[in-house]
């Protein structure tokens, strides 16, 4: 399997997975992709499912893995998934198991791991990669990565402690939830930095993006990326969607929906590579908050990134994201992998316009035959009442940002075909919109009590590339 970046151009070198897994960005400030994605059927699909029934989640996370790394023995593969998923780190043995809501709607729980958000699924696996590569090479890497309010706390409760690993982690100052930050800031390691930013999220994704692009800083300090910008991190979120596929299912063809709550474009592009690979979806349902620049280029063809004054504080403030940095992967495929055409799109028009059209192209008219994308917003209101109906129907608690799911998965429901909306984390995590939802607080699990009360360790910094590069400099050069 090799690797090619969304703003090649012809006869640049493909990489292998090893090479890409510790550098996010590619050095021409594109995205890697597969140079081809590898083709699963019929057969492919009976073996997974027997895997799953027999050995559990850990067994098909190899498997699935191990279409896209090479380059490493099988028994050390599979280990590295066995110690990622598991018993003792996620709080169910089935990892992703799967609730009937009714009606045709499915929900594949996503939340089970340290941080009671989907991020675990990717960053555990990503902590236990990490390692074992900086092992192999005897390297350092300093992660350097921007939050919307669970990628931070899962990347650092899944690096904390790893050898050679030490992780920046940028966040939008007072946008997260009490929980959120206190989840991220109550962390006690020199190795972990929390840094809070005077902006939006899409600020601290730009600072990631500004300090990564120096490519001599980047390669003196040794920076790498967690975020969904890491292949490694997309490809292992492929597995959850062939685990929920195989547990709604009875045969090897059968075709489902995915709904799937989104901001920067990480979740749902894992059901693209999964649906390209062949798992039989329909529709992939894109679900944004009112932040709602993907849902606007699903509807209309014109792609539109809103400034820090635009981006509007909502109460799924994870999605509250209007520059998705992994939409670029989707548009790669869908201009038929183009890497010129890709460059001149978001490295040059977003540059001087902040939007692109493609509603006139032929790619775009038949975006939904070649896709299955489809999308909706919702609101505040949305969210609460979806909340309050899905509690009373089924009796299943869910947060703001899987309400954002499910009230846009009913539009899109067929008959005979099951959608599974994939939760996002677990109600704690946004007490103040469950409250106005049930009119009470969500259950908490013990391992959380007593968080917010912990002593906060998160460093103020301006929105500023220079002071950010100041204070890498100065925790690893001591």
């Amino acid at each position: 399997m090799r690797y090619l970046s969304t703003r090649g151009l012809p006869g640049d070198p493909e990489l292998g997975f090893w090479d890409i897994l510790l550098e996010g960005l590619a050095p021409d400030g594109g995205l890697y992709l597969p140079s081809e994605y590898p083709r699963v059927g019929p057969a492919r699909l009976a073996e997974w499912r027997s895997l799953l029934d027999e050995q559990g989640y850990a067994a098909l996370a190899h498997s699935v893995l191990s279409l896209f790394i090479d380059g490493i023995p099988d028994e050390d593969l599979r280990g590295i998934c066995e110690r990622a998923y598991n018993g003792e780190v996620f709080s169910d043995p089935a990892i992703v198991p799967v609730t009937d809501l009714g009606d045709g709607m499915k929900l594949a729980h996503l939340s089970n791991g340290p941080t009671a958000a989907f991020k675990d699924m990717a960053m555990q696996l990503l902590g236990q990669l990490f390692e074992y590569e900086l092992t192999r090479r005897g390297a350092e890497l300093n992660i350097l990565g921007a939050t919307s309010g669970d990628t931070g706390s899962a990347a650092e409760y899944a690096m904390r402690g790893r050898h050679g690993v030490r992780v920046f982690m940028l966040t939008p100052a007072g946008r997260m939830t009490p929980f959120q930050q206190a989840q991220m800031f109550s962390i006690d390691d020199p190795a972990i930095v929390n840094i809070a930013v005077d902006g939006v999220f899409d600020d601290c994704q730009d600072l990631v993006k500004e300090v990564a692009g120096d490519l001599a800083f980047k390669e003196r300090y040794s920076l790498g990326a967690v975020n969904s910008i890491n292949w490694a991190r997309l490809v292992a979120q492929v597995v959850y969607y062939v685990a929920a596929w195989l547990r709604v299912t009875t045969s090897d063809d059968q075709v489902v929906s995915f709904c799937v709550p989104s901001g920067n474009f990480g979740n749902i592009c894992a059901g693209h590579v999964a649906r390209m690979m062949g798992l039989p979806i329909r529709d992939l349902v894109l679900a944004t908050n009112e932040n709602n620049v993907l849902d606007e280029f699903f509807r209309t063809g014109v792609y539109r990134v809103r400034s820090s004054a635009e981006t509007q504080a909502t109460s799924s403030p994870s999605m509250d994201i209007s520059k998705a940095s992994n939409f670029e992967r989707f548009v790669f495929d869908l201009l038929g992998r183009d890497g010129v055409r890709v460059r001149a799109l978001f490295g040059d028009e977003l540059a001087r316009h902040g939007s692109f059209d493609l509603s006139e192209t032929p790619e775009f008219a038949t975006l939904r035959e070649h896709y299955g994308f489809v999308s909706a917003s919702s609101s505040h209101a949305n969210r609460v009442a979806t909340i309050a109906a899905t509690w009373r129907r089924s009796g299943v608690l869910i947060d703001p940002h899987t309400a954002d799911g499910v009230g846009v998965a009913v539009r899109f429901t067929e008959p005979g075909v099951p959608m599974v909306v994939l939760e996002t984390a677990l109600p704690v995590k946004f007490a103040a919109t469950i409250v106005e939802a049930i009119g009470r607080e969500p259950d908490r699990p013990a391992a959380f009590d007593g968080l917010e009360d912990l002593p906060r360790h998160v460093v103020d910094l301006p929105r500023d590339a220079g002071a950010l590069k100041a204070l890498i400099a100065s925790v690893v050069d001591g």
